[in-house]
């Protein structure tokens, strides 16, 4: 792929100090100093050049790569079906960052970032009885309707402002227009990613490929938070499961047409993360709702790593063997509806000079 990153093309060699096994680790951290050092003495031995002299423009888009999700000991490990699956996706994205690095321009990554108290939590909840809901299990509007599932009165009283009984007539509207859209059906996951947890932070092996990447390519290394807004899910990094209430409020604050601007700016875009059930999934439609419309285009030089994402599979207890929520299918599927319309489906191994039809 000459002429994309300054003459040191795809196919690069694996830096020394990456070591596969770290995929797995929750207690490594980057070195600065060394990444800093071996960055620079990287782009003068493969002559790299700044990722913004590109002739083709690739921009990696990484969604939602943290500890909580990537790693075993998370809040909501992702190890779809096989038991280990983005413990293996680590591996093949960071290996996908060195041997591309010359190519790929740009790295933008995504972070899930929630509170204690939000609307997929347990915390905001209680049943009949006043007890505090179990995570793993959906809410429907019938639920609220029967009065089996209502807001937590603590929770309540912090929307006390708005007039008597707003909130329960809020999450009600909120999971009718859920269930009438087809998205989703509001689900209590376990907690995970909460602001200033070690958990919502980025593993440590993706973390360090990253920043190694822009040190040798002088490219942005963005990180963009998402998910802080208390009454509604924030699947895609684009927008919110429902953005507006009842009475017409907003229920979102997060707002990012700068990043969807840059994502359309691309040449081509190359996307990975977790899960693939659900923020890959759900990012994955939104951008190709956007591409029909503003650049079509773009479709066909979209690129999604198929073996660098992996679906939500819940299980019972630590290491259970029986599964309470499978979305492997919801994944496929929207593998499938992205190839429809033009998106690409493809391995991490596959060479970027046929991908991208560059010489």
């Amino acid at each position: 792929m000459s002429g994309t990153g300054g003459g040191g093309g795809s196919g690069l060699p694996l830096p020394g100090f990456y070591v596969p096994e770290r995929a797995g680790s929750w207690t490594y951290r980057v070195d600065m100093s060394r990444v800093i050092a071996d960055a620079e003495s990287w782009r003068r031995c493969h002559s790299i050049a700044p990722g913004s002299e590109d002739r083709v423009q690739i921009h990696l888009l990484l969604v939602d790569l943290q500890k909580d999700f990537c790693l075993p000991e998370g809040g909501l490990f992702v190890g779809g079906r096989r038991g280990d699956g983005a413990v293996v996706d680590n591996q093949r994205i960071a290996s996908f960052i060195y041997r591309n690095l010359a190519a790929i321009s740009e790295i933008t990554c995504t972070l899930d970032s929630h509170r204690p108290h939000q609307i997929f939590f347990p915390s905001f909840w209680v049943d009949s009885d006043g007890v505090s809901l179990e995570a793993n299990r959906e809410i429907l509007a019938d639920d609220l309707r029967s009065g089996e599932v209502r807001p937590a009165p603590a929770v309540a009283n912090w929307y006390r402002d708005r007039g008597d009984g707003w909130l329960d007539r809020q999450v009600l509207d909120y999971c009718e227009r859920l269930q009438e859209a087809g998205r989703y059906n509001l689900f209590l996951w376990p907690y995970h990613c909460l602001l200033g947890s070690e958990g919502h932070g980025l593993v440590g092996l993706i973390d360090e490929a990253r920043l190694f990447h822009s040190f040798a390519r002088s490219s942005r290394a963005r990180l963009v938070l998402k998910g802080l807004d208390r009454l509604t899910e924030y699947y895609s990094v684009l927008g919110p499961e429902v953005s507006t209430a009842f009475d017409g409020s907003s229920l979102s604050r997060e707002s990012r047409p700068s990043l969807t601007r840059r994502l359309l700016q691309a040449d081509a875009l190359v996307i990975a993360g977790q899960a693939a059930s659900h923020c890959v999934r759900s990012t994955l439609l939104d951008l190709a709702a956007v591409m029909e419309q503003r650049r079509p285009e773009l479709l066909e030089r979209t690129f999604i790593l198929r073996d660098c994402t992996s679906p939500v599979v819940v299980r019972s207890g630590a290491g259970g063997d029986d599964v309470i929520a499978d979305f492997s299918e919801q994944a496929e599927e929207a593998l499938a509806r992205c190839q429809e319309v033009g998106m690409r489906v493809v391995t991490s191994t596959d060479p970027l000079e046929e991908l991208f039809g560059c010489s």
